[in-house]
């Protein structure tokens, strides 16, 4: 015979008939038992006050503290109390928090991953950097991946849309936003228009100036309206891939990892260079997998075949 024991009152249940309890079948004694629940607690809604199967299963729901790992006064009860506080949540960090839950309920996201040889790209900016830095101008390497990015999506441009009632829109603009950090206050992300008709001394000046406004609160609206795709550089912080949250409505998202020099293997022969992966996260319901892998596939060529 089918017994639990009560937890309160010490004492064995048996299936049928029990004082107090009245009829108590095998399906209610086997969940009670497995979840050491004391039946003397729940109310029974059957015939002559039976407790049924849904008693119990709605007894379970409600109780308080079904989380066996659940931190409750009755858990701490005899033990230390935990300590902390509450943090208050700024305008910004709300805002952020609902924008990227949005995004995760609206788009399925799925990520792909490559890894690019930036050996051209390090040889270029060494090059380059005193020439740019003559005109005032701090060349990144935020400023070599947008325009990759930028050939990317005028070679793909079902990459550069999104999703709407009416079907897919793809945009005839390039507006190619930079995530970039606040600090503990969130990010923020300024947009550089039309990325796709500036030079990489254009990026760079427009990069620099967006820079100084973020840093110093001088963003007008207009600055973070308007774009069509978006790139986080996470590797900043020392992250080597990511899989970053699709910025709403857009279509894609482009992670950058951060910059290490890797051992490779290049023409049967053994080589140290400059490696990073790029993750893009984009909308299953626009791209399938083989269309993202190409258009990443065309950003990676632009970085690694780089003139």
């Amino acid at each position: 015979m089918l017994q639990i024991l009560s937890s309160s009152k010490n004492s064995k249940i048996s299936v049928g008939r029990n004082h107090g309890l009245g009829f108590i079948s095998p399906v209610v004694a086997k969940i009670a038992r497995e979840n050491n629940l004391d039946l003397h607690k729940i109310s029974g809604t059957g015939q002559e006050g039976r407790i049924t199967k849904n008693d119990v299963l709605a007894y379970i729901e409600n109780r308080k503290g079904t989380d066996p790992f659940a931190i409750t006064s009755e858990t701490t009860k005899g033990s230390t109390e935990l300590q902390g506080k509450i943090l208050q949540i700024s305008p910004v960090r709300k805002a952020i928090a609902d924008h990227m839950l949005k995004s995760i309920h609206t788009s399925p996201h799925v990520t792909t991953v490559m890894e690019v040889d930036l050996k051209r790209i390090v040889d270029h900016r060494k090059e380059s950097k005193v020439k740019f830095a003559m005109d005032g101008i701090n060349l990144t390497y935020t400023a070599y991946f947008i325009a990759a990015a930028s050939t990317a999506l005028k070679s793909h441009p079902i990459a550069n849309s999104s999703w709407v009632r009416e079907g897919i829109q793809i945009y005839s603009d390039i507006n190619i936003g930079m995530a970039t950090s606040l600090g503990e206050s969130g990010l923020i992300v300024p947009v550089i228009r039309n990325a796709d008709r500036l030079s990489l001394l254009g990026l760079a000046r427009t990069i620099n100036e967006l820079a100084v406004r973020t840093r110093s609160n001088q963003l007008i609206p207009e600055d973070v309206q308007g774009g069509t795709f978006t790139i986080t550089n996470h590797g900043t912080s020392g992250s080597l891939f990511a899989t970053p949250i699709i910025n709403q409505p857009q279509c894609c998202i482009l992670g950058i990892g951060m910059i290490q020099n890797r051992v490779i293997a290049i023409d049967e022969s053994i080589a140290i260079r400059p490696m990073v992966y790029l993750s893009l996260s984009f909308d299953h319901r626009i791209l399938d997998g083989t269309v993202a892998d190409q258009f990443l596939s065309t950003v990676v060529e632009s970085l690694q075949n780089w003139s």
